[in-house]
């Protein structure tokens, strides 16, 4: 197989990094906003948002899933999903900042803790059939390649 060459190994890295930690602050403002949300605001924004979309189509297939979605929303999964969104965002942005700052150790942290967040994602997968989840997946993948390429070249270097 033929090598990347150092140039393109550092770009590809440096943007799906770079990636990672914009992805991890919409997860941050996402978390925040969810929790200062009331549930029963986000279902009237949704029939709002949605409600010509269901009058043109009543099949739409975006409307409708959004709907249903809604009208399952309580307190206790809007915080759940509030925490996790948080979480989730806080851990990445922590790794992407050691990333980014050519800490050794974010490198093989990076990769498991991205991983993680892959293995999630074909588990929920499993219960969604979410093609976004897939994209998502393919999208971590590609990042975690990039960070083990150029860990293996900053390993180098440093030797």
């Amino acid at each position: 197989m033929r090598q990347i060459p150092p140039y393109l190994r550092e770009l590809l890295f440096r943007v799906g990094v770079w990636l990672k930690g914009f992805d991890a602050v919409l997860e941050i403002v996402g978390g925040v906003g969810l929790w200062a949300v009331r549930p029963g605001w986000i279902v009237r924004m949704i029939g709002l948002m949605t409600q010509d979309e269901i009058a043109e189509d009543p099949h739409d297939f975006v409307a409708n899933p959004l709907r249903h979605a809604a009208s399952h929303f309580s307190v206790s999964s809007e915080h759940f999903m509030a925490i996790y969104l948080l979480g989730h965002g806080i851990v990445k942005i922590l790794v992407v900042v050691a990333l980014l700052r050519n800490k050794l150790w974010a490198y093989p942290v990076a990769i498991i803790v991205f991983g993680g967040f892959v293995v999630y994602q074909i588990y929920r997968f499993t219960l969604t059939e979410s093609i976004g989840l897939v994209v998502l997946t393919i999208l971590d993948l590609a990042v975690i390649w990039f960070i083990s390429l150029e860990y293996r070249a900053v390993r180098l270097r440093n030797q």
